[in-house]
């Protein structure tokens, strides 16, 4: 079977895009629990850099060693393409995890899966300015309102409505969904002649190098300690990253991208759960599982028949 029959296969395409998401959903738990057994101080910025920068540099890897010795398929690109696949790891790879990274940090894992969710919504308004055939219409209004309103929520605190919202926290999530947009509409362009394994391993790599020179210089030498179970989660999010966003853009090229992103509410579902159920004092409040339906509603709602647009963005 060849590829494109492979990924256009209904129910191939059902399981793929399944377990995509949900491996975007697992990383949430798997970060929050990384910090904890690196012994990675909150406010720590480097070391939170240095991190996804190792876990983008060997997923990178990963992508690259598959490329060569299983698809047979070169890794040069030419210039003006890396160029732009610099710029793509700049805005997908380097700002986007130093604000998801150092934002989960401050955060819960259930709040974070929520409000990643938050690019979803950021390409949708971007989309409207950027493409002639990709404007508003009732249905993406009705899914930004769901959206926006369940992202509201999620930052309703405990004792009702007061806003537990803190920018290093939240606000950093937020940003790494606006960075992740404005790296869904570059994408989209780039992936149109590019094997999609090749846009993400070398957006990834050339992203990776920059987060590991702006943050490794400036680490303190006791900021993160690798036990074998670090080594672990490191390792498998590393995997996750490389299959997750492979598979993804193989997805996106060969099937509509509407019919695909409907999917992607299964990410917040998926993180939510798991955080809940790995991490220690997580729970859904009412609040959140509202916010939670409000928020997937709204992704359905944007994606539905959506024919042009790639939305490529996550944990």
């Amino acid at each position: 079977m060849d590829t494109e029959k492979l990924f256009t296969n209904k129910i191939t395409v059902v399981i793929i895009a399944l377990i995509c998401c949900v491996l975007w959903g697992s990383a949430f738990p798997v970060l929050k629990t990384s910090y904890i057994e690196l012994g990675m101080e909150a406010g720590d910025l480097n070391a939170k850099v240095v991190f996804a920068g190792m876990r983008f540099f060997i997923a990178s890897i990963l992508l690259f060693i598959v490329l060569v010795f299983f698809i047979k398929h070169s890794l040069k690109v030419k210039g003006k393409v890396l160029l732009e696949l610099f710029g793509l790891g700049l805005l997908q790879t380097s700002l986007q995890y130093f604000f998801f990274y150092n934002g989960l940090a401050n955060t819960t894992g259930i709040k974070g899966a929520i409000l990643a969710s938050i690019g979803t919504f950021f390409v949708v308004l971007l989309a409207h300015f950027v493409y002639h055939d990709d404007k508003m219409n009732l249905k993406k209004v009705v899914g930004l309102i769901s959206g926006f309103l369940g992202i509201f929520l999620v930052n309703i605190g405990k004792g009702g409505f007061n806003l537990e919202f803190s920018l290093m926290g939240e606000g950093f999530l937020i940003m790494a969904g606006l960075v992740s947009a404005f790296g869904t509409i570059l994408a989209k362009r780039i992936s149109k002649g590019v094997h999609p394994f090749l846009v993400t391993g070398w957006q990834m790599f050339l992203g990776s190098l920059v987060l590991l020179l702006i943050g490794y210089p400036r680490l303190s030498p006791d900021a993160m300690t690798f036990t074998p179970k670090a080594w672990g989660l490191l390792f498998y999010a590393a995997f996750l990253s490389a299959t997750a966003f492979s598979l993804w853009y193989t997805l996106l090229k060969y099937n509509k991208a509407g019919e695909i992103s409907l999917y992607k509410f299964i990410v917040p579902v998926s993180g939510s759960l798991l955080s809940v159920i790995f991490l220690p004092g997580e729970k859904l409040t009412s609040y959140m599982v509202i916010a939670l339906l409000l928020v997937s509603v709204g992704i359905i709602a944007v994606n539905y028949k959506r024919k042009k647009l790639i939305d490529t963005k996550n944990k």
